[in-house]
């Protein structure tokens, strides 16, 4: 049952089990007659960012948003940005608060400093794209890639009890929110939101992207959403990668 805020026009699934809900994404997004939550209550695949495992322990997470946006490549990805701040706002709607919460370039959440959530956008075929999200609602995975931040779980964190089914009630109308403002004024007011919430800003980070490395104070974003970063050797724009405190 859908919930009263739930966005009109917009589908949900959920599914007991699936192997990862952005690849059952790719298989259904062709017979989707409007942008529609695939939500699992269990994943056997998930994935993250590079080809990255995702680990899904029950009682966490994981959904995916499909939708079929206007815009080209570039304008999609600024989704990320819009997940982000959705995500933000369901995790206050839940536990009451926002000490500790910050968001980190280009697609994670943190809380009190470790990982609570990430975002994975993918290509679904047939102009469609893929919203995957991950959040450690109730248990904290036990693999992590070496050099990433250790991660949190809400419940650990701030005993906060949330099923999945009651954070997609929060989830799905604060992006459909964002998602509006995106449309009606473009990524402007996005970005300054993003930035008031982010995590390291005005400080010194290292920004990985392939074999390049920069070090530098996080001074913004532009407006196609990449990092500024005032390193030594100038000002650096970072359009893809991984951030490191």
């Amino acid at each position: 049952m859908l919930n009263n805020d739930w966005p009109t026009g917009v589908g949900r699934i959920v599914l007991p089990e699936v192997d990862s809900t952005l690849t059952h994404a790719a298989r259904i997004a062709p017979e989707l007659a409007g942008p529609t939550w695939i939500l699992a209550l269990r994943q056997t695949a998930g994935r993250a960012r590079r080809g990255r495992a995702w680990s899904d322990p029950i009682g966490n997470f994981a959904a995916t948003l499909v939708m079929h946006p206007t815009g080209g490549p570039d304008r999609a990805a600024l989704r990320s940005f819009i997940a982000s701040l959705a995500l933000f706002d369901a995790i206050v709607a839940v536990t009451g608060r926002s000490a500790g919460l910050t968001l980190k370039w280009p697609n994670d959440v943190l809380l009190n400093g470790r990982k609570l959530a990430g975002i994975l956008l993918e290509s679904a075929g047939d102009g469609a794209l893929s919203i995957g999200i991950g959040v450690n609602l109730l248990n904290v995975p036990d693999a992590v890639e070496a050099g990433a931040l250790p991660p949190v779980s809400l419940l650990n964190e701030t005993g906060t009890n949330v099923t999945p089914e009651e954070f997609l009630d929060q989830l799905a109308p604060a992006f459909a929110r964002y998602e509006t403002q995106f449309a009606t004024y473009g990524f402007t007011p996005i970005r300054t939101a993003w930035l008031s919430r982010a995590a390291r800003l005005g400080e010194v980070i290292t920004a990985r992207s392939g074999t390049s490395e920069h070090t530098g104070t996080f001074e913004t974003l532009d407006e196609t959403g990449a990092l500024i970063l005032r390193t030594s050797q100038g000002q650096q724009v970072i359009t893809a990668g991984d951030v490191f405190f």
